[in-house]
């Protein structure tokens, strides 16, 4: 499969001044016994707004196609959007930047083995492992109850957690404070 690499548009300007402008994407894997789920997330940079994830047990293309479309149809397809990513298989696959091309997307990437240039993602990975899953023994949690904490977690982070960049907002209230 070809590798395609996409320019650093993105250039660590974490910000947005309206939603579907920029978005942050991801994966990250969450260990449980011996087996490992593997979370595909979306979030919208104007807000910081989980807007899409998906939790599978592989990390093919498939899983990231998933979420991407997730994503636009609960953005009712948006069109111009920049989707960050970095440089894994997966987000320089063929079939993942042919997606992004089709939607009329613009694919951005991370320089190689900088995990700053995609820092708003990763810092919120950290905090979902860290926040909802720091004192769970993995060996006594099931696949089920992993799903159940993260689909938890996200609807806390989006409704609830306030985040100083949105004065003390959380995500979903973020853009309706005022007109």
């Amino acid at each position: 499969e070809s590798v395609i690499i996409a320019p650093n548009i993105l250039d660590r300007n974490f910000t947005a001044i309206h939603p579907n402008l920029k978005w942050v994407t991801d994966i990250t894997y969450i260990q449980y016994g011996p087996r490992t789920l593997y979370l595909s997330t979306i979030m919208d940079l104007y807000n910081n707004e989980v807007v899409a994830y998906t939790l599978d047990d592989h990390q093919q293309t498939s899983l990231i196609l998933d979420t991407l479309r997730a994503a636009l149809e609960k953005r009712n397809l948006p069109k111009g959007v920049i989707v960050h990513s970095d440089q894994g298989s997966v987000y320089s696959s063929y079939a993942y930047q042919k997606e992004l091309g089709a939607r009329n997307l613009t694919s951005s990437m991370s320089r190689r083995g900088n995990c700053w240039d995609n820092a708003v993602i990763e810092s919120f990975h950290s905090s979902l492992k860290s926040e909802e899953f720091m004192f769970t023994k993995f060996n006594s949690i099931s696949e089920k109850d992993v799903r159940q904490r993260v689909d938890r977690y996200i609807k806390y982070y989006n409704e609830e957690r306030i985040q100083e960049k949105l004065g003390y907002h959380a995500p979903k209230t973020f853009g309706s404070m005022s007109a």
